[in-house]
């Protein structure tokens, strides 16, 4: 996987389908040579030219053709000369300029895990790691390159480790990594949104400047997923060069794309260096988050299949990553906060008659909360509301043939709580500054341990008090009013703190508790991210449950990360976001389409057909649930009107195809749909359709969609092979 080259000091390291190459220059600077389509060898055919270029400074007198503004900079410091994006910038007595030289290297089997970080694993058959210290004399400053190849994944994992020397040193910006690619002729690849409309697929054409997302809220956040990629003009689903890059964490980040007037393009990601500086004293360490880069020709759903594969396999450590997951209620929408022990049972009743297997029990259950004003932190049962406790629920619910479930808001306080008139210094905020409310709710400080250890005793006894099988936990506001403790000029170390705070709560939670499926909520998808996914292996896409706009949530989450962490379920109408009507087929075939299956409506109040339908489709989802949550995903025909996607299993012996139209037009012309991933040789039947096809006949000629005159149709057919 990692080969070195003593005599040109050359590193080629190669996976199943790229090569990415650096070289040591005589000078000890390192530059990036090549990332692309797998080579045997590289040779003298991409040469190094050096050229004297106006206004491009050099750090060698008498040599006007060496600069660093005209190189490809495998990892860039500041001030010296390059004029980009600097990779990495410190500030100490000796200003602000950082010199990178070449030092040494390691390489070796396996791969460590990152301090206190979520981050890629594998065994040291599936992995090798490199490292690669550059170093500053003058500040006595070492920089340490990580990668580790993942050679079968398709993946390269990368971060970086500063390590002050005899001096204090300010870190002001940490990239986890950048790189400079000889063209600039991108289309960039980004999920933007907003809340209730996140992961909007947006394409954008890169032109000269800088293209940029990222987020200071605390956490990664509705609007920007921490990904970008770097795509050919031209790409297709099947062919087609991209280059992806995700970042493993939560909290504040940036990615960007520049390119520099030379035709180069630097992109990279990491750390967001707004509202961030770490203080290092003498011989202390800083360890950036992970990130996750990858290439193939193959088109976007190569890229699309191989970051599923890899995020299952190489990141979500749950043992729930390949186990199917349940289908749910959840009683938010149908009771808000307004329930009782009797109307909960109520609803898990008919529920358990459809073949629901998990009940979920939603906000209101603790303190005294019955609006979203108070109780926050007060992990304890309300009696009123809940007379026998969560563990008489949870038995009597179990009695019915269900498992139980509960949801948490572990990280804010309520100003109206116990905990808030205990601890009001457990809250975060400025002192002398009157409170920034959100949902009127503050969050608690998870740069104190003694906070992280009250979530972590006071969740944990909730959590060994019933038999609880599954949490919700969710994020309902970004973070304010930074602790001037870590905000003055030398520590502005707070959200990352907050960060390492965080997952040192899920670490211990999610290894305490392995029984238990963990999903992660941030009002939705506003912190549904790698770094979450490490510990959760499913999340809640967004608090927009309308079938017709969950379309677009539920394609671009699935670009990138695996059908079966994506929670999507069907919802009442009119919807309680938009106030559309969908017809319940066309929710129940979108909700299947998002992989974790469940409701969140009131049963109980529907029609005795609506019952037998919702029946239906329960049986339905498990006779194809493995196929969907663990098989292989392809996005199919698709325009602004329609969309269609088609799940295979492994032995290609199951398809589930789905086809959905938002409104209908006049004299519409014919929608002819080819599907994917079959066996060509395989006959298979469709009860849907009661016909029997070859699979090369669906894959070449494809089907004929339903002439239908309705708004929202949407038709599922199941093909198993004969």
């Amino acid at each position: 996987m990692i080969k070195f080259f003593a005599e040109n000091r050359l590193f080629h390291l190669q996976t199943r389908e790229f090569s990415y190459v650096m070289q040591v220059l005589e000078n000890e600077q390192l530059v990036h040579r090549y990332f692309g389509k797998k080579v045997n060898h590289f040779g003298t055919g991409n040469k190094i030219t050096y050229l004297d270029r106006a206004f491009a400074p050099s750090p060698i007198s008498g040599d006007r053709t060496f600069s660093l503004e005209a190189l490809s900079l495998e990892y860039s410091g500041n001030g010296l000369g390059d004029f980009r994006m600097a990779s990495v910038e410190l500030r100490n007595e000796f200003g602000v300029g950082l010199d990178l030289k070449f030092q040494t290297y390691r390489i070796y089997k396996g791969k460590f895990a990152l301090e206190g970080l979520p981050s890629s694993f594998g065994s040291e058959d599936e992995v090798e790691t490199l490292e690669i210290d550059l170093y500053d004399a003058l500040t006595d400053v070492t920089v340490t390159l990580l990668y580790s190849v993942f050679e079968s994944a398709n993946f390269l994992a990368r971060s970086v480790k500063i390590t002050a020397g005899e001096h204090a040193t300010t870190i002001e910006k940490c990239l986890s990594f950048t790189l400079d690619m000889p063209r600039k002729d991108f289309v960039v690849h980004s999920l933007m949104g907003r809340y209730a409309y996140e992961k909007e697929w947006t394409q954008t054409p890169l032109t000269s400047g800088r293209y940029e997302i990222s987020s200071v809220r605390g956490a990664s956040g509705h609007a920007q997923t921490p990904f970008l990629a770097l795509a050919d003009e031209r790409i297709t689903e099947d062919s087609g060069e991209i280059y992806s890059g995700h970042l493993v964490y939560s909290g504040n980040f940036k990615a960007f794309a520049e390119t520099s007037p030379l035709h180069y393009t630097r992109w990279g990601i990491g750390l967001n260096d707004q509202a961030f500086s770490w203080r290092l004293e003498e011989h202390q360490s800083f360890q950036t988050p992970e990130a996750l880069i990858s290439y193939t020709d193959q088109g976007l759903a190569a890229m699309t299949q191989d970051s599923h594969n890899f995020i299952k396999y190489h990141l979500v450590r749950s043992p729930f990553v390949d186990k199917v997951r349940p289908i749910l209620i959840n009683n938010w929408e149908a009771t808000y906060f307004d329930f009782t022990e009797e109307k909960i049972l109520e609803l898990a009743k008919v529920a358990s008659q459809t073949g629901i297997e998990l009940f979920v029990l939603d906000d209101g259950w603790f303190g005294r909360r019955n609006d979203d004003e108070s109780s926050l932190g007060d992990w304890f049962v309300n009696r009123q509301k809940l007379p026998n406790g969560l563990g008489g629920l949870a038995q009597s619910i179990n009695d019915l043939g269900m498992e139980f479930g509960l949801w948490f808001e572990p990280e804010m306080i309520s100003i109206n709580s116990d905990l808030y008139r205990k601890h009001p210094d457990w809250a975060i905020g400025i002192t002398g500054r009157d409170p920034i409310y959100s949902r009127e709710q503050l969050v608690l400080d998870l740069s104190q341990e003694q906070v992280c250890d009250y979530i972590i005793e006071s969740v944990g006894s909730i959590l060994e008090s019933a038999p609880i099988t599954y949490v919700k936990w969710d994020m309902n506001r970004n973070i304010t009013s930074m602790p001037e403790r870590l905000a003055n000029n030398e520590r502005y170390e707070f959200h990352h703190r907050y960060m390492l705070g965080l997952y040192r709560i899920l670490e211990e939670l999610t290894t305490r508790f392995p029984h238990i499926l963990f999903e992660s909520c941030s009002g939705g998808g506003g912190r549904n991210d790698l770094g979450m996914m490490y510990y959760m292996p499913q999340a809640w896409a967004s608090d927009n449950t309308d079938a017709i706009g969950r379309l677009s949530i539920q394609e671009g989450t699935s670009l990138i990360y695996p059908v079966n962490s994506i929670g999507a379920h069907v919802s009442a109408v009119p919807n309680h976001q938009v106030g559309r009507v969908t017809p319940l087929e066309t929710r129940g075939n979108i909700a299947m389409m998002g992989g974790a299956f469940g409701y969140e409506l009131d049963l109980t109040s529907l029609e005795k057909e609506e019952i037998e339908e919702i029946t239906e489709q329960v049986a339905t989802y498990k006779s194809i649930r493995q196929t969907i949550q663990n098989g292989q995903f392809y996005r199919l025909a698709r325009t602004s009107n329609t969309q269609s996607t088609i799940y295979v299993n492994e032995d290609r012996s199951q398809a589930v195809f789905t086809f959905v139209k938002i409104l209908a037009q006049p004299e519409a012309p014919l929608i002819q749909v080819r599907l994917k991933g079959l066996d060509p040789e395989v006959q298979y039947s469709c009860s849907q359709l009661n016909e029997t096809f070859y699979g090369d006949e669906l894959m070449n000629i494809g089907l004929t969609m339903p002439s239908v005159q309705k708004d929202y149709f949407s038709v599922q057919y199941i093909f198993n092979k004969i």
